[in-house]
């Protein structure tokens, strides 16, 4: 391959979701909500959750950084879209699109784990309660963030320097509203299988272990609650799994459907829909369905509530 045309790229063209001009108005309305639901709903819980008392415990904290990555993965896709909706220039430039899939790639694999480590945090609630704040303690709740945000880092160094050295020779013009890996794979003129080999050891052994450490906590949980004798006992105990149990569904599901797959499966047309899904619509839904869902929750949005009006 010519060097030469391998360092010639300045620039990507990102096609962005539709170039229909009679629905860009609408789909900028309705993502520009979306996106400014993303924005209230997060900061809402992170900074509710700073402030109540009530809700200064591991679960919480967890929570808080799930707001966290949803907030930081939303924001280094949605804006970029939103403005390429309205804007002729759809260009950004080859470190600013390295950037923006690092970013990505960071918060994305941090929650990936976080929702492993929020399922473990429940086994450790209701197998054992009376030890629960002694075995989470703010040290090991501290650790394990640590680690959830040190391997996010890595891996995104990783796919960012594989990604980013590829040939982009014949055209710069992205099939995506955004710096993903599929859509850069079809891009490259260079040989991709070393990248599709990484993403399938490194992301699948990500998966694999998150979903592995979701069910091993679940089926424990559920040894635990069957041993409560009263059913009102039981429902109580596993109703506060509930909303866990559907970000880690959706947010899995759509994950697994996105990457592992050969890059001759992709369909671009498909995945921009499928990518919408993951970096706009789960990071709005996510706060909605643990606040909806949950009476601490909705207690400290009231008590905050009288405090405003006092």
């Amino acid at each position: 391959m010519d060097g030469e045309n391998c360092s010639s790229l300045s620039e990507f063209y990102l096609l962005g979701i539709t170039n229909n001009p009679e629905i860009k108005a609408t789909i900028f309305t309705m993502f520009l909500v979306v996106y400014l639901i993303i924005l209230v709903a997060n900061l809402g819980m992170i900074i509710l959750i700073r402030m109540d008392s009530q809700l200064q415990t591991p679960m919480y904290f967890f929570l808080s950084h799930l707001s966290f990555c949803d907030l930081c993965y939303s924001t280094a896709t949605g804006p970029k879209m939103l403005v390429d909706l309205l804007a002729k220039g759809k260009s950004i430039s080859f470190y600013g699109c390295a950037l923006q899939f690092f970013i990505f790639c960071i918060f994305a694999d941090s929650e990936c784990l976080l929702l492993a480590v929020m399922a473990f945090d429940r086994y450790k609630a209701i197998s054992n309660p009376l030890l629960y704040t002694v075995h989470m303690s703010s040290r090991v709740c501290s650790m394990l963030m640590v680690g959830v945000y040190l391997v996010g880092v890595v891996d995104a160094l990783i796919h960012t320097t594989l990604n980013f050295r590829l040939c982009f020779c014949e055209s710069n013009e992205v099939n995506h509203f955004f710096c993903d890996v599929p859509p850069l794979l079809l891009l490259s003129c260079s040989d991709t299988q070393v990248n599709e080999l990484v993403i399938f050891t490194i992301f699948g052994f990500i998966e694999l272990s998150t979903i592995s450490g979701v069910l091993v906590s679940y089926c424990y949980i559920i040894l635990s609650v069957l041993k409560i004798h009263s059913a009102e006992g039981r429902f109580k105990a596993f109703s506060t799994c509930t909303s866990h149990l559907t970000v880690v569904a959706v947010f899995q599901g759509t994950m697994l459907f996105m990457y592992f797959r050969p890059s001759s499966s992709y369909s671009l047309d498909q995945d921009k829909m499928t990518s919408l899904f993951y970096t706009l619509v789960i990071p709005m839904l996510n706060p909605l369905v643990y606040s909806l869902r949950n009476k601490d929750v909705k207690e400290a949005l009231e008590k905050l509530k009288l405090k405003i009006l006092l």
